[in-house]
């Protein structure tokens, strides 16, 4: 990898991306902390998906209790939101030391095979840190957050998706252009971010986002495959030209995708 138009790092987003978290993970965590709190309020598997609109669990609190009173006034509410999301956070921890949320296929295989063939990796998500390490080091090693150059949340960078700035501050952290890697996401927010920092794009989708607008991405997926399990083309730009030998994610097929995706730019 001696020139800038050879693959160099893979940035991934974590939620719905590296594991389904979202409807049996976060959305049960806040109904606990919500319950825990005295609260009515219960965010259904529906509901909850059209919350995943809005980036941030704060943000998504502030919408809801938005819509719910007409006398919300947010400086008023952020004491309680920030509470509630400190609280749903321990329990989310909770859950991922149970074991009660796995990892997508594809993604342990495809991050120990880009270690192996001295990629860099990133991370690149709206979440909290506390949040990203503990589905880290429950899911794939204690030691996996050193896996990865640059961890970038929403604690470092408050702006949340579709804006680039988390990718923005990655590519900076890695002194690298979005032309030099490939972004993982898994929705239509996600992807908004990365095609605004010029970032080529695979699309996993999950069931909360499966009916999104990813025409900009490289090639949609339904997961990252596994040998005995292969994944199923769903879209993309190169979905008609990428020829696919094995039917799941390898460093190999990303670097001739990220090649296409070079073609396509000139």
């Amino acid at each position: 990898m001696n020139n800038n138009s050879n693959l160099k790092a893979l940035i991934f987003d974590v939620d719905g991306t590296l594991a389904d978290t979202e409807r049996d993970g976060h959305r049960v965590a806040f109904n606990q902390a919500f319950a825990d709190a005295g609260l009515d309020w219960h965010w259904g598997v529906d509901l909850y998906g059209d919350l995943l609109r809005i980036s941030g669990g704060k943000e998504r609190m502030h919408r809801y209790l938005a819509e719910r009173d007409h006398n919300y006034e947010r400086d008023h509410a952020d004491s309680l939101i920030v509470n509630l999301h400190g609280a749903k956070n321990q329990l989310y921890s909770e859950m991922l030391q149970q074991g009660m949320i796995s990892l997508r296929p594809g993604i342990k295989r495809l991050l120990t095979e880009a270690l192996d063939s001295d990629l860099r990796l990133a991370i690149a998500t709206t979440t909290s840190r506390v949040n990203v390490i503990a589905l880290l080091e429950n899911t794939l090693h204690p030691e996996a957050p050193s896996w990865f150059e640059v961890i970038a949340t929403a604690d470092e960078v408050p702006d949340k998706k579709p804006s680039p700035a988390v990718y923005d501050y990655v590519l900076e952290q890695m002194d690298l252009e979005g032309s030099q890697t490939l972004a993982f996401e898994d929705s239509e927010n996600g992807l908004s971010a990365t095609h605004q920092a010029a970032i080529p794009t695979v699309v996993t989708v999950n069931d909360y986002t499966r009916n999104g607008d990813y025409s900009e991405a490289l090639l949609v997926l339904s997961d990252l495959g596994e040998p005995d399990c292969p994944f199923e083309i769903l879209g993309g730009r190169a979905a008609g030209s990428f020829s696919v030998r094995n039917g799941y994610v390898t460093v190999d097929l990303l670097s001739k995708l990220h090649r296409l995706g070079q073609e396509y730019e000139k």
